[in-house]
């Protein structure tokens, strides 16, 4: 009978939302047959948070939660579930959705010391009944399946990591409860848990077999670091395009093999690439080019990537530079002591509790590009002579690649090539404008493959009312067409912004735009597959600080992730509408409210292709590297890169973060007016009496004009309602007026009797830029003035 009262209840979900499979064991949880909802949407069967679990699913491989779900008879089920999607040999792919139920008891705990053991142990431990389903996984194994035991439990295996692997150990562990012997299955489950498991079967006191305790195998640091130095590592390191990728290769590979925390400094290459001559200057300013800890000693460790690191030159880090060779201390050596204690620079010593210490400088030939010091303190021995060769053995080979780093950017532009990669980064943004509604940072990385240089490109957009745009976008190919088509989209799109478009509309006219380059350029060349640049991605975001919201729509690009200034990451839920050139297919805009301080983060694919492990692991890095705190937006970038990025990307990488910022009330003061010419002296009193408390009284007749011309046409050619805002930002002062018509005003040149006609011709001379936005309904003409001068 207890068999009988645990089942798995699975499901299966195509990309459309349907229903496409229903087990039996559904059927018993939620009383519908097969019949009743096979071809139906999957959403019909929630009682509640749909969006909530559309939002959770999109751009992740698997996902784990609490839903509601609608009995056939009424009633309200609130069931844990875990989905799982499934990708085809054809590109296809759909939902596994599984579900325990079981009225078992909890799994019997045993005496504290064994619990402490169970949970404790190093290695991941897993406990299976005789039905094959999991009752008990230590921390080691949640951390390893970054899954909680309570999704896990009354699942098989095959259900908590589908696929042959899982199906294998699965036959071995019916091996090992049949039997009453050990077995050992050679199927890898996954990347943190070792080529090998160990099935030990569990008895209870009669001798019976009750249970199977599942245990991958590991080998230890020291016999991993003595395997990983000829062959994995030299095969790993060297690769990387940048500094920061090749310095944190040097980290994945020692800890925690070698070491329990790893920190790389590098100096900054001189200018001129002459190296300088003699001992390092007192202190010695490195930067931080890699840091990492074991998982559960990770957290605040000081100085973040991409940050300057101060040293005394009685440092560990100076006396390793000053002597060019490896050193070894305990910090409780009294010559470090006071440093280890204190130190600035030794703030990741302290956070990670580390009593050992190992500095070896980075060395190529005569150079020396910095140092990598690693500590210990989880294993009570301290570093020795082996572990010292070990380190200088992987720091040799960090020091080759960073270097190779250092000469594939001089090579990038000095080879033929690199002529057309300059050309490509000139139309790339060089200096980002300073806008008070967002702070930006911003990283490209081109491809290191021979294809030539793609079309990645990114830039951000000044907009009336303080607004700005952001905007990321990936053209298909490498090679001087893809720069071209690049170059022109990114100029179609700072047009297309400069009338102010929304942002679903800019995209349908980028989506024009492109069909008529792919007409021009097929004629000319009908083998050109991506001619024109048909299947571009492309993501326009506006930001709005005065309102605190952004306005996204995207064209088959991937969806812009969110950190809210609680810490919490997610996407943006953004329809991801048709890449661009496919024609006739409609794109749509979301407006998402955004905090202060909330983080924005663009990017384009290559980010994630780079990544050699799964989608879902990929996506977990980039929520922790933008979710960790960091000193600065570049620091932020660094990390977001040497945590994704494990060689020379196959394709371009392009990075846009934004922090927002938010006008304060007091700095925006808005009328709405009466439809009537009587009004305009009203408008002017009020613009005066406003900018006496902005203390802008120099710019009060500009304004003045400026609001009389603007308002004087909203009453004479406009319809009601009339609203009047100013927005005073530190250097610039804009005025709107807002009325319900959508005709466009335009400068037109007055005869010398006329009357009117030259009020547009005011505005144009007196503000620094002016012109019109729609809205749904209506539109604004605005004029922003410079207070530079003031």
């Amino acid at each position: 009978m207890e068999r009988q009262s645990t089942y798995t209840a699975t499901a299966t979900i195509d990309e459309r939302g349907v229903l496409t499979g229903w087990s039996d064991g559904a059927r018993r949880l939620l009383g519908y047959d097969s019949s009743a909802v096979v071809g139906r949407p999957a959403t019909a069967l929630l009682a509640a948070g749909r969006a909530a679990v559309r939002q959770a699913l999109t751009g992740r491989d698997r996902w784990h939660g609490t839903v509601v779900l609608r009995h056939h008879d009424g009633r309200l089920l609130e069931l844990g579930v875990l989905a799982h999607r499934r990708t085809s040999r054809g590109g296809g792919g759909d939902w596994l959705v599984v579900s325990a139920v079981t009225a078992r008891p909890a799994p019997p705990r045993g005496e504290p010391l064994e619990e402490w053991t169970f949970l404790q142990s190093p290695f991941p431990l897993a406990i299976f009944d005789a039905d094959l389903r999991l009752v008990r996984a230590n921390r080691r194994m949640e951390h390893a399946l970054t899954l909680p035991e309570s999704a896990m439990r009354g699942l098989r295996l095959a259900h908590i990591l589908p696929g042959p692997a899982s199906e294998e150990t699965e036959r071995t562990m019916r091996g090992a409860l049949e039997t009453g012997r050990p077995q050992e299955a050679r199927a890898v489950l996954g990347a943190e848990l070792g080529r090998r498991t160990v099935l030990t079967p569990l008895k209870d006191a009669d001798g019976r077999v009750r249970a199977v305790c599942v245990s991958p195998q590991q080998p230890t640091p020291q016999a991993t670091a003595r395997q990983v130095a000829p062959d994995e590592y030299g095969s790993r390191v060297g690769v990387a395009a940048d500094r920061a990728r090749a310095a944190q290769e040097l980290g994945e590979v020692t800890v925690p093999r070698l070491a329990d925390v790893m920190v790389v400094d590098l100096l900054d290459p001189p200018p001129d690439g002459e190296e300088p001559a003699g001992p390092p200057k007192d202190p010695v300013v490195l930067r931080r080019a890699a840091l990492r800890a074991v998982p559960d000693g990770e957290g605040s460790l000081g100085t973040g990537v991409g940050e300057a690191v101060v040293c005394p030159a009685d440092s560990p880090a100076g006396r390793c530079l000053a002597a060019g060779r490896p050193l070894l201390y305990d910090t409780a050596d009294p010559g470090i002591s006071v440093w280890a204690r204190l130190g600035p620079c030794a703030a990741w010593l302290r956070a990670a509790g580390a009593r050992s210490l190992l500095v070896v400088p980075l060395l190529v030939e005569d150079r020396t590009l910095g140092v990598a010091l690693f500590g210990r303190h989880r294993r009570r021995e301290p570093f020795g002579p082996e572990d010292l060769r070990l380190a200088e053995e992987f720091t040799a080979k960090a020091a080759a690649g960073i270097q190779d780093a250092r000469g594939y950017a001089e090579e990038a532009r000095t080879r033929p090539g690199g002529h057309a990669l300059a050309r490509q980064r000139g139309l790339l943004p060089h200096g980002l404008p300073e806008r008070a509604a967002l702070e930006i940072a911003t990283r490209y990385l081109p491809a290191a493959t021979g294809a030539g240089v793609g079309g990645d490109w990114f830039d951000v957009i000044p907009l009336s009312g303080a607004r700005v745009a952001l905007v990321v976008g990936d053209v298909v190919g490498h090679g001087i067409r893809a720069s071209a088509t690049m170059g022109r989209l990114r100029t179609a799109v700072r047009t297309l912004a400069d009338v102010d478009l929304p942002a679903d509309e800019l995209l349908a006219h980028l989506d024009d735009l492109v069909l008529r380059l792919a007409a021009n350029e097929g004629s000319a060349d009908p083998a050109a597959e991506t001619a024109g640049g048909i299947g571009t991605t492309c993501l326009y975001a506006v930001y709005d600080p005065v309102a605190r919201h952004c306005t996204v729509a995207r064209a088959g690009h991937p969806p812009p992730a969110v950190v809210t200034p609680d810490g919490a990451v997610r996407f943006l839920d953004v329809p991801p509408g048709p890449p661009l050139g496919l024609g006739g297919l409609p794109f749509e805009a979301v407006e998402a409210a955004l905090p202060e301080g909330s983080l924005l983060a663009l990017y384009t694919d290559g980010l994630f292709e780079a990544r050699r492990h799964d989608i879902d692991e990929a996506l977990d890095r980039l929520f922790s590297a933008l979710g960790a705190p960091a000193g600065s937006l570049d620091a932020v970038c660094d990390r977001v890169l040497a945590e994704l990025l494990t060689h020379r990307p196959d394709d371009d990488v392009a990075l846009l973060l934004a922090r927002t910022r938010a006008l304060r009330p007091d700095r925006v003061a808005s009328w709405e007016l009466e439809n009537e010419a009587a009004v305009v002296s009203l408008a002017r009193r009020l613009v005066d009496e406003q900018l006496a408390v902005w203390s802008l009284e120099e710019a009060g007749f500009t304004t003045e004009l400026l609001v009389s011309e603007l308002v004087t046409n909203a009453i004479r050619y406009g319809r009601p309602p009339v609203r009047l805002r100013l927005i005073h930002q530190d250097t610039t002062l804009t005025c709107e007026v807002y009325d319900a018509s959508g005709t466009t005003p335009h400068m037109r040149r007055a005869r010398i009797f006329d009357e009117g006609g030259r009020g547009l011709l005011l505005v144009a001379q007196l503000a620094e830029r002016w012109g019109t936005r729609h809205d749904r309904v209506g539109k604004t003409v605005w004029a922003e003035q410079s207070l530079a001068a003031l």
